[in-house]
């Protein structure tokens, strides 16, 4: 007869044998039936609201696909980096994102593309295990801009350039073009002056140009902020139109500033497509379909010169895609 002792012993050992039955049975967790893409961009501006119109059409478009668009305050790699953890801990399938520092977060990616589809979209990262960068042609939007300050200032002079950050790889690469675009040229490039994306920092950095440097001729903004920052510091200095503009982008402020003679011209990204295109891209290669990767890993949105003599045209086409939104 057994004791209560050796009678314990057994049910114990019946109900870890039970247990390990139930689980090496147990069946796989299901595929999710709904996959998700975190679209982290690099900065808080209008550029960010229209790229996020078009992350929802694609999101509206696509029934197995949802996007957890990240809207960023501080815009620090740090935040970033969080946001990536954040992503990858709620399991979202694919990450979008436009990396502030490439070099500084080249592990943080790496890490994440581990366990998530990865594409850059804006500014790239090309030595991450991104699997593809959708956006413009950096180093050409440069000397498409640099052309525009030759136009502006045909006698020449001393220009300012004006960015968030200068590790930011589209910095980079259109400060590379514009400087190649001004080799030869009597436009000389002064400095270039960096905001830490913040527009107050970048208003208060062309005002002091004013100040410092009395006879500047232009200034050039590379961020879609930096051309309305430029703006607000030469109005109240009465320099409209005396100091030649041209910047980035076609937020509500630039394209005004164009209409009225304060800004010479900008060079626009079409950055609609950028969430369009990159929701799109993640949900064809999260259904195994990779034949949207070309071998470059890049998909290029061309960019458009904007000035006077067509921006009503551009307006108007502008408005009727984001449904007068803007």
């Amino acid at each position: 007869m057994k004791s209560s002792g050796q009678r314990a012993l057994v049910c114990l050992l019946f109900f870890i044998c039970a247990l390990s039955v139930s689980c090496s049975s147990a069946p796989t967790k299901p595929p999710k039936a709904v996959k998700t893409v975190a679209f982290i961009p690099n900065t808080y501006s209008d550029f960010w609201k229209i790229v996020r119109k078009g992350c929802e059409k694609a999101d509206a478009e696509l029934p197995d696909v949802a996007v957890n668009f990240q809207p960023l305050f501080g815009g620090t790699k740090e935040e970033q980096n969080r946001f990536i953890r954040e992503a990858l801990e709620r399991g979202d399938d694919a990450i979008a994102i436009s990396p502030i520092d490439p070099a500084g977060q080249k592990q943080v990616l790496n890490d994440a593309a581990k366990k998530a589809v990865v594409i850059t979209q804006d500014s790239d990262a090309p030595d991450s295990g991104r699997v593809l960068y959708i956006g413009a042609d950096n180093r050409a939007a440069g000397r498409q801009a640099g052309e525009l300050i030759k136009k502006a200032l045909p006698q020449g002079g001393k220009i300012m350039v004006f960015v968030g950050k200068r590790e930011v790889l589209n910095a980079q690469e259109r400060f590379d073009g514009l400087k190649e675009s001004l080799q030869g040229s009597k436009v000389e490039i002064v400095d270039l002056m960096t905001d830490d994306n913040d527009p107050s920092r970048a208003r208060d950095n062309a005002y002091q140009t004013l100040k410092k440097y009395p006879d500047i001729a232009g200034m050039i903004g590379l961020w879609s902020y930096n051309g309305p920052a430029i703006v607000q510091a030469l109005r109240p200095e009465n320099m409209l139109g005396k100091v030649k503009v041209v910047c980035f982008d076609d937020e509500r402020e630039t394209l005004e500033g164009i209409r009225t003679g304060a800004i010479y011209g900008t060079v626009a990204q079409q950055p609609f497509e950028y969430g369009y295109q990159a929701v799109q891209a993640a949900a064809k290669i999260l259904r195994g379909d990779r034949s949207v990767i070309p071998e470059s890993k890049t998909i290029l949105v061309p960019t458009t010169v904007v000035q006077r003599e067509n921006i009503v045209d551009y307006t108007d086409k502008l408005n009727k895609l984001l449904g007068n939104a803007k």
